[in-house]
């Protein structure tokens, strides 16, 4: 008499049960054309400002003792990105949360994670924005004071 393991016959036979296709992998560029319109817009101008004080603060810093133009943006964006970061995350998890609530069926964490991802995205462009822009103003506030304070 041949004896059958049992969860050797269970997983054989998941082995040949049809297995639903897989999604594509989730990534940055995903999250980004899956969001709204409104969101990407966001997306967008926080990526156009990180790269304004990437470019502002460093022809700030080669302009070697010319110390004029820029320092108000590079000042307004250590605050304003992570801001719009925050705004733009809040409004997607709003969203999120009230796409789930209305679901007739709770959403699977495959289902949910794009969503979380988009959250997070928007959240970290800001905090990128920020830290960008906190450096930058740090290194020419320096250069400032090394050119006014010379000896």
């Amino acid at each position: 008499m041949i004896r059958i393991d049992r969860p050797t016959a269970l997983a054989d036979l998941a082995l040949l049960a049809p297995t639903p296709a897989l999604a594509a992998p989730l990534s940055p560029a995903g999250v980004f054309f899956d969001a709204s319109p409104l969101v990407k817009l966001i997306m967008l101008a926080l990526l156009i400002a990180t790269i304004a004080v990437g470019v502002v603060g460093a022809l700030k810093l080669a302009s070697g003792s010319r110390l004029t133009g820029g320092s108000a943006f590079l000042s307004a964006m250590r605050l304003g990105g992570p801001v719009l970061g925050a705004l733009g995350a809040a409004y997607v998890g709003l969203m999120f949360f009230i796409a789930v609530s209305n679901a007739p069926t709770p959403p699977t964490m495959g289902h949910a994670a794009p969503g979380i991802a988009e959250i997070v995205m928007v959240l970290v462009l800001g905090l990128f924005a920020g830290v960008i822009a906190v450096i930058f103003h740090w290194a020419v506030e320096a250069r400032i004071d090394r050119t006014v304070l010379k000896p």
